[in-house]
C-alpha cells in the first residue's frame, strides 16, 4: 500500500473529514486532498503530527518502505511494539521492552541475552543457539555501538537496584528473594485482581512499560512483582496468570 492509500484509509478509519484532519495537523484541506491523490506527501513535521494522531509509525504512514528492527535487541517491529520518547512520540528505533518513555531499559548485554533466551526457546532455538545468535547480532545494532554515548550514567540501573532492595525488604511470606527486574509491557501482565468488595480491578496501563519479574516457588503458583517510580505491586497467580491474587499494592 502506498502513502496516499494509507493516509486515506487512516483518515476514514478515524471518522475524520479532510477539513477536520487539516485543522488537527495545521494544514489546509487542499493539502490533505493532495496527499490522498498522491500529488504531494506531508512534511516531516506533519508526519510526526499524523503519527501521534493515528498512533502509527511514520514508516507505516509512508507505506512501510523499511523493515524496522529494534536497535537494542533485534526484534522485528510492528507499530504496537514500538517504544516511545518521553513526550509520547513513537521512536521507530526501539521496542517497548528496550525503550520506554525516553529511557533505555538495558545497559548490560549479557542481561538482555539472558532475558531473550527463554523467548527464543519457544521459537525452537536451543539455549546455546540463542546465546550465540544474540552475541553475534547485538554488537551490530546501533544502541550497542553507541552505548557509551546513549548511557544515562547508571541512573536507571540505580533505580532498579533501589526497587529490588525495597521489594526484598517487604519480606513477603513465601516469596523467593528478588534478584533482578526486567522491562514488562503492561498489556502482557495487566491482571484483574478480585477485591473484598467483589469487584475485579486492573492496576496497570496496557501501553506502559514497567519493571517486573516472575518468581517461581516450586509449586503450582508463582509470585509476580511489578514496579516503577510510583508503586510496587506483589501478587501470586497460577499457570498463565490464572486465579491472580493481589498481595500488596504500595505507593512509593
Amino acid at each position: 500500500m502506498d502513502t496516499k492509500q494509507v493516509l486515506f484509509e487512516l483518515r476514514t478509519k478515524h471518522g475524520l473529514s479532510q477539513d477536520e484532519l487539516a485543522e488537527k495537523v495545521f494544514v489546509t484541506r487542499q493539502a490533505v486532498s493532495r496527499w490522498e491523490t498522491g500529488d504531494t506527501v506531508p512534511s516531516t513535521e506533519t508526519l510526526k503530527l499524523l503519527s501521534k494522531l493515528y498512533n502509527v509509525s511514520i514508516n507505516t504512514l509512508l507505506g512501510s518502505p523499511q523493515k524496522l528492527i529494534c536497535q537494542c535487541c533485534g526484534m522485528p517491529l510492528e507499530d504496537e511494539l514500538i517504544g516511545r520518547d518521553a513526550d509520547g512520540v513513537l521512536n521507530e528505533a526501539y521496542c517497548k521492552w528496550c525503550y520506554a518513555d525516553g529511557t533505555y531499559t538495558y545497559s548490560d548485554m549479557d542481561e538482555l541475552i539472558n532475558v531473550c533466551i527463554p523467548h527464543m526457546a519457544q521459537q525452537g532455538f536451543t539455549e546455546e543457539q540463542a546465546r550465540e545468535h544474540m552475541k553475534a547480532i547485538l554488537p551490530t545494532l546501533d544502541y550497542w555501538k553507541r552505548h557509551d554515548e546513549l548511557s544515562d550514567g547508571g541512573k536507571f540501573e540505580a533505580l532498579k537496584k533501589q526497587l529490588i532492595d525495597e521489594i526484598n525488604a517487604l519480606q513477603i511470606e513465601g516469596m523467593p528473594k528478588l534478584e533482578g527486574l526486567n522491562a514488562l509491557v503492561g498489556s502482557y501482565v495487566n491482571l484483574a485482581y478480585p477485591l473484598p468488595s467483589g469487584a475485579c480491578v486492573k492496576f496497570l496501563n496496557d501501553q506502559t512499560t514497567y519493571l517486573g519479574n516472575q518468581l517461581e516457588t516450586g509449586d503450582e503458583r508463582c509470585f509476580g512483582v511489578l514496579a516503577n517510580v510510583d508503586f510496587i505491586l506483589i501478587c501470586t497467580y497460577g499457570c498463565e496468570g490464572a486465579e491472580p491474587q493481589l498481595l500488596l499494592y504500595k505507593k512509593r
